[in-house]
């Protein structure tokens, strides 16, 4: 029985099997190393020269499938089923395909090429290694950023929501109502009404302690001027009946017509800031162009 080397083109793995196991015709064969699988041919026959004899035969090297490489040491081949069942020849007869080599002559790897220009014969095909690292893996795409989608009534509400006190919020309100109110009640009684409030406010101001307002009606004088103007001239005294020295306040004189309406005002100021107390102070004053409706008048002090 002869042995013959087959060679995988993949990894260039060589193995060294039986030839009655693959036949004249060649069979399917697969690498035991990288699963391989590819159609080996049968070895070459010589019809034409007869067969020596036994003991001349010389041991033949078999002729390698594929240009090889330096082999590894790597476990046995796995042969691959048949393609196909052929009539069987009756001077080679086909071995059945089986997983492993037969048990007489085990597919042991080679460890040296039977011929030495082999080895720098390049290889049969590239190796999976080498054709994975030369593809490149497709540039990866960021992806469209679209914005957030608008908001739907359908979506799903969170589970909570705060509760609102609502003791807090009235004791908020109250707080702040207490401040705004407060702030009024001292601005008016420091300032006053504002003019623009509809309410009727006094003509005059509350009577000053210890100080008394003597303007008698035959000393206050209205006649007509020769140019036609209306004058009119207030003549008076301010007494301090007390017995602590006071502080004078503006005089206000107010005109009115037949009907009670205040047809015109103005203010006088006091002839001195202080007065001591049993002290009279005079006071005189003279105004002209009032009105001609003009039929009584008010003295009293200015309000604050």
């Amino acid at each position: 029985m002869n042995a013959m080397i087959i060679q995988c083109p993949a990894c260039t793995t060589k193995y060294v099997v039986p030839d009655t196991a693959i036949g004249v015709d060649g069979r399917t064969v697969r690498c035991a190393k990288c699963k391989h699988s590819w159609f080996q041919d049968g070895p070459t026959l010589d019809l034409v020269q007869e067969a020596p004899l036994a003991s001349e035969v010389s041991p033949v090297v078999p002729r390698p499938a594929a240009p090889v490489a330096k082999p590894e040491p790597e476990p046995e081949p796995e042969v691959a089923p048949p393609p196909a069942p052929r009539p069987p020849i009756p001077e080679h007869p086909q071995v059945e395909a089986s997983d492993a080599a037969p048990e007489d002559a085990p597919a042991d790897p080679v460890d040296e090429p039977p011929f030495p220009e082999a080895e720098t014969a390049p290889p049969a095909g590239p190796s999976p290694e080498s054709l994975r690292d030369q593809i490149r893996p497709p540039r990866q795409q960021p992806p469209a950023d679209f914005g957030d989608p608008p908001a739907s009534p359908f979506d799903p509400e969170p589970p909570f929501r705060p509760r609102r006190n609502p003791l807090k919020v009235l004791n908020w309100a109250a707080g702040i109502f207490a401040v705004v109110a407060a702030a009024l009640v001292f601005a008016v009684s420091y300032w006053g009404l504002p003019d623009w409030v509809p309410v009727e406010r006094p003509t005059f101001a509350a009577g000053e302690p210890d100080l008394q307002l003597d303007f008698p009606a035959d000393q206050q004088e209205r006649r007509q001027l020769p140019n036609g103007t209306e004058f009119f001239g207030a003549s008076g005294t301010i007494t301090n009946i007390g017995t602590e020295t006071r502080t004078i306040p503006t005089i206000l004189i107010v005109l009115r017509d037949a009907r009670g309406r205040k047809v015109y005002s103005w203010e006088v100021p006091p002839p001195q800031r202080t007065i001591a107390p049993g002290e009279s102070v005079p006071v005189a004053e003279a105004v002209t162009d009032i009105p001609r409706s003009a039929r009584e008048v008010q003295i009293g002090w200015k309000p604050e």
